[in-house]
């Protein structure tokens, strides 16, 4: 069958790259369509894919700095005309959903919403964006709105990576949505048999992630935190840490599995889509400490894999990290848990997912 995958841009690693990773396993003969394309920037093994970029890939700038040139990626997107495939699986958290499949059944594997244009408000407040931009912007943000909204009535499936995101996009599309978890390859994690006493953050550090409660509640605890990862973020929030907070920057695929099953919990302080992180860290025999809203809601079992913390404040997280008590989880219990979004589950789901689509469309 011929199929074409879509995806927003290559520029950064991240979890929609986990599962584009996942979806060029499971269609190694297919072309992947993008914005742009940094070939030093990505992994290797993305060197042998067939990967082919809309002309955005020729802007100035845009592989260090792709969000200044955000009104072009809805023409970019909106001009790509793949009537030549059967099957066109978009993988999307912004704008590639807006191809042009003529008469392919078009799929999209919907990451979220794009965000800043359906949460602009929050979004605007976590960038501190001035208010004279705000009010700039917005008439634009109302357009895009609707054009994001046509695009994704052009769309005949959608699946959700969770129940939240499945919410959204039945409140902003006016769609309905199957759930498919995306991959985690918890074969790699194991249970360590003497974890220290660290909690543990690995994330990209931007805003929306919101690393900034997690730095303020542990700096006034005195508890050791360690945060993995880099972000724009990162010079802020480590202005804002105390000494007990240790920045670590990027860390080494090889060197994540230990650093997982060696920490006393793992730490989710913001809402998340999904969230692989914690499910890896579950799969490594660590419990949660997790802000209760998103895709924790389908990843962490309270009470026996983690505790939820309910208002999204330092205060609140700094009062489930008092009350926590890490002799309490069992870590075959969360390495169970976490072994329900195995990469092999995602793979088989999304198989019949798209078997089921096809069928009905020869229906």
């Amino acid at each position: 069958m011929r199929t074409a995958l879509v995806h927003d841009w290559l520029n950064q690693m991240g979890g929609a790259e986990d599962v584009l990773e996942a979806l060029v396993r499971m269609f190694p003969d297919a072309p992947v369509y993008t914005s742009m394309y940094w070939r030093e920037g990505m992994p290797h093994s993305y060197r042998s894919w067939d990967i082919r970029c809309t002309w955005m890939d020729r802007l100035p700038g845009i592989y260090r700095h792709h969000r200044p040139y955000l009104p072009l990626y809805p023409l970019a997107f909106s001009r790509l005309d793949l009537s030549g495939y059967e099957l066109v699986l978009s993988n999307k958290s912004g704008f590639c959903h807006a191809v042009r499949a003529a008469e392919a059944l078009h799929v999209c594997y919907c990451l979220t919403p794009t965000r800043y244009v359906w949460e602009f408000d929050s979004y605007a407040s976590r960038e501190a964006l001035p208010a004279a931009v705000q009010a700039l912007l917005r008439p634009f943000v109302n357009w895009l709105r609707l054009w994001d909204y046509r695009a994704a009535q052009r769309v005949d499936r959608f699946a959700a990576i969770s129940n939240s995101v499945r919410e959204r996009i039945e409140r902003c599309y006016r769609r309905d949505s199957s759930v498919i978890h995306p991959p985690v390859d918890t074969a790699r994690f194991r249970p360590s048999s003497s974890p220290e006493g660290y909690f543990l953050i690995v994330s990209r550090l931007m805003p929306y992630r919101r690393i900034d409660l997690a730095v303020r509640a542990f700096s006034q605890l005195g508890l050791p935190l360690v945060v993995a990862g880099e972000g724009r973020a990162r010079e802020a929030l480590e202005a804002a840490a105390g000494p007990n907070v240790t920045f670590l920057g990027r860390v080494a695929d090889e060197e994540l599995p230990e650093l997982f099953a060696r920490c006393r919990a793992y730490v989710v302080p913001g809402e998340e889509d999904f969230g692989i992180a914690p499910v890896q860290a579950q799969a490594a025999g660590r419990p949660i400490i997790a802000y209760g809203a998103g895709g924790v809601l389908d990843t962490v079992i309270a009470g026996e894999t983690g505790v939820f913390f309910l208002e999204p404040t330092a205060e609140a997280l700094a009062g489930a990290v008092r009350t926590f008590d890490p002799g309490q989880y069992d870590p075959r219990a969360c390495r169970k848990n976490a072994e329900r979004f195995s990469s092999e589950v995602f793979t088989n789901s999304l198989s019949q997912f798209l078997e089921s689509s096809l069928q009905q469309g020869r229906d």
